[in-house]
């Protein structure tokens, strides 16, 4: 499954419809303990976070790779995204430990190929969804 964080409506309409296109079960997750529900009922393999989200977003990334983080958020694969202005926001998504940092842009040309590259059908996620901004 899928977890992501949208900034705005579009966002989160568009990444739904792209996952469910593609088979792939996803979930919103709005606030840090909706983040730890889905970890604690379903078997989350990735989370793609929306930076315009701003210290939400920071703070679920954080969840997932700081201080006792369990076996299931170290499991989990982090993609955030902004735009490509936010160069300090996507340093501190890094710093805070996100696998990779998108531009809007890429999430908007190959939302679908990210996607597949997170939670492929049937393999493990892994591989570089398009590089880091």
């Amino acid at each position: 499954m899928l977890v992501y964080l949208a900034g705005d409506l579009f966002w989160g309409t568009r990444i739904k419809s792209a996952a469910e296109d593609l088979g792939i079960p996803c979930r919103p997750v709005r606030t840090p303990e909706m983040l730890e529900a889905r970890l604690a009922d379903s078997p989350v393999k990735a989370a793609l976070l929306d930076l315009d989200a701003g210290e939400v977003a920071l703070g679920m990334i954080a969840r997932l790779r700081g201080p006792g983080t369990g076996e299931s958020g170290r499991r989990v694969r982090v993609v955030a995204f902004g735009p490509h202005v936010a160069k300090d926001l996507f340093q501190r998504a890094r710093d805070a430990g996100a696998d990779e940092v998108l531009t809007r842009g890429a999430i908007e040309h190959r939302l679908g190929e990210v996607l597949l590259q997170l939670c492929p059908p049937g393999g493990v996620p892994g591989g570089n969804a398009g590089g880091v901004a």
